[in-house]
């Protein structure tokens, strides 16, 4: 007998959960789980593979903040498809459904804490910990976030750890790096920094532009590249123009090519002020490319200091210019990173395991 699951999430746009759900409804064996989404607010570019795989998806069209006619659309969702399980992914879906999920009798709720949340306020808490009394199991992609929630009153004992799993890296694309810099306007001898992120306040992009201006003093061959989009674009852009005179920093917005970049970066960096489990650095560990991140709960847990790349304290402009001056004078560092970084990844956090963790999950508490 087939569980059947329902994943709930606000939206399917190119972020860390929506990737992970995407990776997990793709990956469960159809023998065995009967799987189906809904989107609580909006759909994405990552409906795609969902699209492809066959997933039933479901669209609530959520409009308002606070949407009573949402919530009884997605209860009358539920109620009709009759899940075994409803997991639901970040804090609106949440919310939301695990509370449609309690009405409509779903025997199994598990909610999705993804990431170290500080933006929560008080009134966001109470409703974590009112909901957890009813929920079966809170998964969570690192001891980080769990270590935060349990700080903030949620019940450790219902917490489990499930780390985000990385598919194996693609064979190199045939874009060679000197095609990609002549594309990116850059001479062939350049050591090319990459940022990949959403533009908004949690990435500190604004570190990464100083650190560049930084980097750049004793490394004119040094060049950024931020990847991504988001509220602050246009904000950091300016910000770039009044820091940087060189035009050594540049913007490439939302790109569907990040792999194709990846493969070719010397070096990421990863300012954030808080994650859960960054998909940015496990990306750029699987294609071999050492980082530079933040020292915080979630990036500990995937770069180790001195074996495949570097950790420095939030905000720490010149420890990012730093390391990633120490690689690139040292090849055979850079090279002994690369290596490791490719291995930790395909040892520890693979789609394969991360799926398996899951099946595990939903047989255990469905009893199937």
């Amino acid at each position: 007998m087939s569980i059947r699951v329902l994943e709930i999430i606000p939206t399917l746009v190119r972020g860390g959960a929506e990737k992970q759900l995407s990776l997990l409804a793709t990956g469960l064996p159809r023998d065995a789980f009967d799987v189906h989404v809904c989107t609580l607010t909006s759909s994405g570019p990552l409906e795609e593979p969902l699209l492809a795989g066959q997933i039933p998806l479901t669209h609530i069209d959520k409009s308002w903040k606070v949407d009573p006619a949402a919530y009884w659309r997605l209860r009358s969702h539920i109620a009709k498809l009759k899940p075994d399980i409803v997991h639901t992914w970040i804090f609106a879906a949440n919310a939301y459904g695990r509370q449609a999920a309690f009405s409509a009798g779903v025997p199994v709720v598990i909610a999705g804490e993804r990431c170290v949340d500080h933006w929560k306020a008080g009134h966001e808490f109470m409703i974590d910990r009112h909901l957890a009394r009813r929920t079966t199991r809170i998964a969570t992609n690192s001891r980080g976030v769990q270590d935060f929630y349990v700080e903030h009153g949620l019940p450790a004992e219902k917490f489990v750890v499930i780390p985000n799993g990385q598919p194996a890296a693609a064979a190199p694309n045939p874009c060679s790096r000197e095609e990609l810099l002549h594309e990116l306007g850059l001479p062939s001898d350049v050591h090319l920094v990459g940022a990949v992120g959403r533009l908004w306040p949690q990435k500190r992009i604004k570190d990464l532009i100083w650190a560049a201006e930084l980097l750049n003093v004793v490394r004119e061959d040094s060049h950024v590249r931020i990847v991504g989009d988001g509220p602050q674009r246009w904000r950091l852009e300016r910000d770039c123009r009044q820091v940087h005179r060189g035009g050594f920093v540049h913007f490439l917005g939302e790109r569907r090519d990040v792999p194709r970049l990846m493969q070719h970066f010397d070096c990421l960096w990863l300012g954030s002020g808080y994650e859960g489990q960054s998909n940015a650095i496990m990306e750029a560990m699987a294609a071999g490319v050492p980082v530079v991140a933040t020292d915080i709960p979630g990036n500990r847990e995937l770069v180790i200091p001195g074996e495949t790349g570097y950790l420095v304290n939030v905000g720490d402009r010149a420890g990012f210019a730093r390391w990633a001056n120490a690689l690139f004078q040292d090849k055979d560092l850079a090279r002994r990173f690369s290596a490791a970084a490719r291995e930790r990844i395909g040892k520890e956090f693979s789609v394969a395991k991360m799926v398996e963790r899951h099946v595990a999950l939903y047989r255990e508490l469905s009893g199937k």
